[in-house]
């Protein structure tokens, strides 16, 4: 479990530096003006052109990759709801990086994240404690 999680802390890492690249690159394209092709197709070229929304594609990927890995791995039921720590990386790297102002509400929020990310791999402990004795007992001849 200890592999897992290392894999799943790096991919969440690159999927929070993904998100601040894409942010970076949407701030120099520009927001939309109005929400129609012709303003559509101007946002999409620009982005297409652009080297932060690039990289920010490349880190996500790179995320992609590890939860892929992640999924052939181990219980869905704990992988996914772990990728919930997303929030918490993301929201860490906008307050020191874009110098967001993080309201207490929010922090509040991303502590119930944690509180629920940590409930996730407890409960996975637990499932891995009471899966050794049987496989120990049903490895024993009778």
């Amino acid at each position: 479990m200890t592999k897992l999680i290392i894999i799943l802390l790096a991919g969440l890492l690159c999927e929070a530096i993904g998100v601040m690249f894409l942010k970076e690159g949407m701030n120099q394209v520009g927001e939309m003006q109005k929400v129609n092709a012709p303003e559509i197709w101007r946002v999409v070229k620009k982005a297409a052109a652009n080297g932060n929304i690039w990289l920010g594609v490349f880190f996500e990927a790179v995320f992609f990759g590890t939860l892929l890995v992640l999924l052939s791995k181990g219980d869905i039921s704990f992988i996914w709801p772990m990728t919930a720590l997303s929030f918490v990386f993301t929201t860490l790297a906008a307050k020191i990086y874009l110098h967001e102002q993080v309201s207490f509400t929010r922090w509040a929020g991303v502590a119930f994240i944690m509180v629920g990310a940590a409930l996730i791999t407890w409960s996975e402990k637990v499932k891995e404690k009471a899966d050794k004795p049987a496989a120990i007992s049903s490895a024993k001849p009778q």
